[in-house]
């Protein structure tokens, strides 16, 4: 039976150089015009807080006629739309820190590190204060339970202030590794060898080193006695050392936690009661071998070093948890609990009250995920939920824990219903309560002040859709408070009464708006961030469409049209990148922005154009998500070949189709010239992986287990072991100090290609780009090249 397509048209769909519109407007549709990028477009709102007195909002922003290396500026905007401002870089200092810091319970105070200092903003009086002014970094600043005193990290070790007096005091004493060599390292400079002995001044050396050191062999075991017993001086500094220890040990009777070699503890928080410090200690692996990148344009003019990666399967890091006693330096390890798996953990999770925490547990395959509570005064844990996904466990919210205000209940979410929805589960274990449920995704969380309801961001309106809603923590039904069509990324104000809101459709770029917390609010544009030629040209509100695949499933896709588009002509697929990654939507594409403005240009030169949303593309639930597990290559590349013949049936010539993308796209790509060959006549891949084996842990082992493991996967799923069925036009552009996917991987590619006596290929390396390209230069040089191998090889 002949599938029906339903084709969603808009008006603007009918513009084309043909109506004579475009032709009349004043915006030069060049490439060196659009890949102008954000100098163009602008730069979108981010980091959105408010005043403590509601009335303020305060973001990241900078101007589009602003270099385009010049970092992000502070600006406020009254609430009501005046006063819009750049801050200097004291007023910076005063007003609530854009990233990070830890709130009061009732959410009037937030301590912040800015520049290695500590600063408390105070909502009730939008005023902030200085805590610390010192040369060493103080860091990951917390309130205590009691709220009175904040507790930081300064040197690798924890400490408390008390807001009222400013007294500080030190609650650890861990030390360092000592280097491959060097002499053992001292805990703090207390007692005997404490930093100024030695030659030149200072203590007086000791006769016998510190007391910890290891003991020599016999001979120098025998000399050392024989010192002691021949020379008064000698008896007289070892008797001193010894008192001077006993005393420290008196007034100091804390445990110094020695951490091991690779050990390093990057995360200390104190234990709501006082009593105890949870250190997440992380375990360097031993063995793996990064690979540096060579960076070749450098002020010295000499080659340098770029820190770069290891590779998947190379031996990882290892996360585990210390529980530290204040009085004693006792530690005690957290046990997961969990015999026979290997596991990362993740940081504990305090009740407000103080009383409880929960933690995760993931396994470092990560096809196994754990809600555990935990008993700080034993170190053991109880497993309260569990998750299973024989591929692997993601989507959004994935690392969404969190409390309810009666202390006794979590919140957390989970795919398990194959959408990533939201649950709660009590404390002392039982069935989780779904609160959400559908064939759409929550993407965020937020519990509101009084801990009444839940603030949400989701896609049930429309996957291509995100709107902001309140719902009871009991569940039931939501309220919808964004209507406008697109997407909308809320911050709310203090009092909750007010929402600041970035909000952009597909042809609009994000912008900061404000509106009243409730339903169908009007809202406010406070901010403009194109340049002024941009608004002389008509972006398309692109069609969404439907293309069917193989399989039965409806793929999402942007179809660009031109109005006097002739049956036979040119087409061109592009791949979007991957990671987890969502591009047909009706929102604007942060991510490809460069690309969206290059498919007009495309389509004012006679190129049907289709961007699809393929197999492992974000937004369309977890069977979507990981229909590619065990062979990238596979459903993902099907999609788009679909898609090409989708494209004749739209009058697209069959021997005229192109395809491009960057990153994953084009990975895609490579597939799709070796593997296809004769569905595209010419590609361009971006930056692509050339061979799983060589590309990040993190990303390639959730998707393709081990490569020395499952070679079969690998093999089936990298591009270099089928380079022979090379026919099209291939050219490949890449960066040379990219610290994502190697410039290495396209250099073993060109070899096989050079040892397969291929012809028609072409590479373009980019010397001063990393992944993502920043230069107007790079980007506008790239996709001349790109148009160009599209003219020679799709046009008659």
């Amino acid at each position: 039976m002949k599938r029906i397509v339903t084709i969603l048209l808009v008006v603007s769909l009918g513009l084309g150089p043909s109506t004579g519109i475009f032709a009349q407007q004043k915006f030069a549709l060049t490439i060196d015009n659009l890949m102008r990028g954000p100098e163009l477009y602008g730069y979108e709102p981010s980091a959105v807080r408010w005043s403590g007195d509601n009335q303020h909002i305060y973001f990241q922003w900078k101007q589009a006629r602003d270099p385009i290396d010049h970092p992000m500026d502070t600006y406020v905007v009254g609430r009501d739309g005046s006063g819009l401002r750049k801050l200097t870089d004291e007023e910076v200092k005063l007003v609530p820190a854009a990233f990070g810091g830890s709130r009061t319970h009732d959410r009037k105070k937030v301590v912040y590190a800015t520049d290695g200092d500590l600063f408390l903003y105070d909502y009730s009086t939008s005023a902030a204060r200085q805590l610390t002014k010192t040369a060493d970094a103080e860091q990951n600043p917390r309130f205590t339970q009691d709220e009175k005193q904040v507790a930081f990290t300064r040197g690798g070790n924890l400490y408390v202030m008390s807001l009222d007096t400013g007294m500080i005091e030190q609650m650890t004493e861990i030390t360092q590794a000592a280097a491959p060599g060097a002499a053992p390292a001292t805990t703090g400079g207390r007692g005997g060898g404490g930093g100024r002995g030695g030659r030149g001044g200072g203590a007086p050396p000791t006769a016998t080193g510190e007391s910890g050191a290891a003991r020599g062999t016999d001979s120098q075991e025998f000399l050392k006695k024989q010192e002691k017993e021949l020379l008064e001086i000698v008896r007289d500094r070892a008797t001193l050392r010894e008192e001077n220890e006993l005393r420290r040990k008196q007034d100091h009777p804390r445990k110094p936690f020695q951490l091991q070699a690779r050990q390093n503890a990057n995360r200390l928080d104190l234990c709501p009661d006082g009593k105890c410090v949870i250190a997440m200690v992380n375990e360097g692996a031993n063995g793996s071998k990064p690979d540096n990148v060579p960076n070749y344009i450098t002020e010295s003019a000499y080659t340098e070093d770029l820190p770069g990666r290891t590779n998947v399967g190379d031996a990882q890091n290892r996360q585990r948890v210390a529980i530290l006693d204040v009085s004693t330096g006792e530690v005690k390890w957290v046990d997961p609990g969990l015999e026979n798996r290997e596991v990362q953990l993740q940081a504990p999770v305090w009740n407000e009250q103080g009383t409880h925490a929960v933690m995760v547990a993931r396994s470092t395959d990560n096809k196994d995920r754990w809600i555990l509570a935990l008993d700080p005064s034993t170190g053991k844990t109880r497993t309260l939920f569990t998750e299973h996904d024989d591929a692997w466990l993601n989507g959004p919210g994935a690392q969404t824990l969190g409390w309810l205000k009666n202390g006794s209940e979590i919140y957390f979410q989970s795919e398990r219903d194959g959408f990533s929805h939201l649950y709660t589960l009590g404390f002392d274990g039982g069935t989780p309560k779904q609160l959400t449920s559908g064939k759409f995704e929550v993407d965020s969380v937020e519990l509101s002040n009084d801990g009444t309801k839940f603030y949400l961001t989701t896609s049930e309106v429309d996957p291509g859709e995100r709107h902001f809603y309140s719902m009871s923590v009991d569940g039931g039904a939501r309220t919808q408070i964004t209507h406008e069509r697109g997407a909308h990324a809320v911050t709310l104000s203090p009092n909750e009464k007010f929402m600041a809101d970035v909000y952009s459709f597909t042809n609009k770029p994000p912008e900061l708006f404000t509106a009243d917390n409730r339903p169908g609010a009007t809202e406010t544009k406070l901010t403009s961030s194109p340049a002024k030629d941009f608004f002389d040209y008509a972006w398309l509100d692109v069609p969404i469409v439907k293309v069917p695949a193989r399989d039965g499933a409806m793929v999402p896709a942007h179809f660009y049209k031109p109005a006097n588009y002739r049956r036979g002509g040119p087409a061109v697929v592009f791949v979007h990148g991957a990671g987890y990654a969502q591009n047909v939507h009706h929102y604007w594409s942060s991510s490809y922005a460069h690309e969206y403005l290059f498919h007009h240009f495309l389509m004012e030169h006679g190129y049907l154009v289709l961007d699809m949303d393929y197999r492992a593309s974000a937004g369309y639930g977890r069977d979507w998500r990981a229909a590619i597990y065990r062979h990238m290559g596979g459903k993902d590349l099907d999609d788009n070949v679909d898609g090409a013949k989708w494209l004749v049936e739209q009058g697209a010539d069959p021997k005229r189709i192109g395809i491009y993308g960057g990153s994953y796209g084009g990975f895609i790509t490579l597939m799709a010239m070796f593997t296809t060959p004769d569905v595209f006549a010419a590609g361009a891949a971006l930056r692509p992986v050339t061979d799983w084996s060589h590309y990040n842990h993190g990303y390639t082992s959730n998707i393709l287990n081990l490569p020395q493991k499952d070679e079969d996967a690998y093999r089936k799923s990298s591009p270099i072991y089928y380079a022979d069925g090379l026919k099209g036009a291939l050219l490949i552009c890449h960066g040379m100090v990219d610290t994502n996917v190697f410039f290495q991987d396209s250099v073993r590619l060109i070899q096989r290609l050079i040892e397969l006596r291929k012809q028609n290929w072409s590479i373009a390396p980019y010397p001063v780009e990393d992944h993502g390209f920043r230069e107007p230069s790079s980007w506008a040089d790239e996709y001349k090249r790109i148009f160009q191998l599209f003219e020679t090889n799709l046009k008659k």
